[in-house]
């Protein structure tokens, strides 16, 4: 649903200046920044809070929750940051031709790093708690409310008399991603507090911990590591493209969305899925060998590996 609006908004947007298309391909860029940070602790989740076997409800929403916290803070910081360098990135990422009017589409769409922190983290979490409704409903309130808005004041059928501009679109993508980072947030919190009471030991807190950070962090930092040099090398190429003018990087933009919405999203529907399966394993493994969570080096065969 997401990679569906973002093919319609393009489509807005260059109903109302088609020279402004390039320019919501801004969020995209600061989305990947931000998904360096998106993929070093919210990755490691399907092996800790998947581990279903060796870890106890309890703990498994304990660092569910710590997980949460931490990347909001981080997505907090990186969009005061995105926010105060506005100018440096437009300088960056924005053709000249329209560079004069982007600062403020940037200093709009830089909360992505907020949102998308919360919502990835709620993902990761809330799919290895077997718990998929919640992101579900995350891409589903987002989706709806941006379709509904968009459509009464930014297609060509708008309601009113009011012309559409682009920073209208951006401040209403903000508005929805927003409502639907603060929507899946409060209903994991609501059926994380049920699913404990339910099945949880009463005696084990659920609160975040600082241990459950080192936990996380340890397994992580693989996968912050491949994801900081994957996405630095991809805004490098992204940024001598943009250098060879507006209408390169206008085309970079559309088949960025295009591979994004039609190619990749079966494929990250079947990622997410397998790694849950594969983080429940993991832990069933672990408890086959006697290995347990605390081991930070588990050997296995390899006729282990093949089955």
């Amino acid at each position: 649903m997401p990679a569906l609006y973002s093919t319609l908004s393009k489509l807005w947007v260059a109903n109302i200046d088609s020279s402004q298309v390039v320019l919501t391909d801004v969020y995209t860029y600061i989305s990947v920044v931000a998904e360096v940070l998106n993929e070093g602790l919210p990755r490691a989740a399907w092996l800790i809070i998947g581990d279903k076997t060796n870890r106890t409800l309890s703990s498994r929403i304990s660092i569910s929750y710590t997980l949460v916290i931490f990347q909001t803070l981080m997505g907090l910081i990186m969009t005061v940051v995105f926010i105060a360098a506005a100018e440096s990135f437009a300088g960056s990422f924005v053709p000249r031709e329209i560079r004069h009017s982007s600062l403020a589409y940037v200093r709009i769409s830089a909360p992505v790093a907020l949102t998308s922190a919360i919502q990835v983290a709620v993902a990761s979490s809330t799919r290895a708690l077997d718990l998929p409704d919640v992101p579900l409903i995350i891409s589903s309130t987002g989706f709806l409310a941006n379709i509904f808005l968009d459509m009464l004041f930014m297609s060509p059928f708008h309601v009113g008399t009011h012309t559409p501009t682009v920073l209208g679109q951006a401040g209403i993508r903000l508005a929805c991603d927003m409502t639907a980072a603060l929507s899946g947030l409060v209903y994991f919190f609501f059926i994380a507090r049920k699913m404990h009471r339910q099945l949880g030991s009463p005696e084990e807190q659920t609160k975040p911990r600082l241990k459950a950070l080192g936990i996380l962090a340890r397994p992580a930092i693989y996968t912050f590591a491949e994801s900081l040099v994957r996405n630095v090398l991809y805004l490098w190429v992204v940024g001598r493209i943009i250098d060879l003018g507006q209408d390169y990087a206008t085309a970079w933009g559309v088949f960025n969305t295009i591979r994004w919405g039609l190619i990749m999203v079966p494929v990250q529907a079947l990622e997410s899925s397998a790694l849950a399966f594969v983080g429940h394993r993991w832990g069933q493994w672990r408890a086959e060998k006697a290995v347990g969570p605390s081991s930070r080096k588990p050997s296995a065969s390899w006729n282990d590996i093949k089955r």
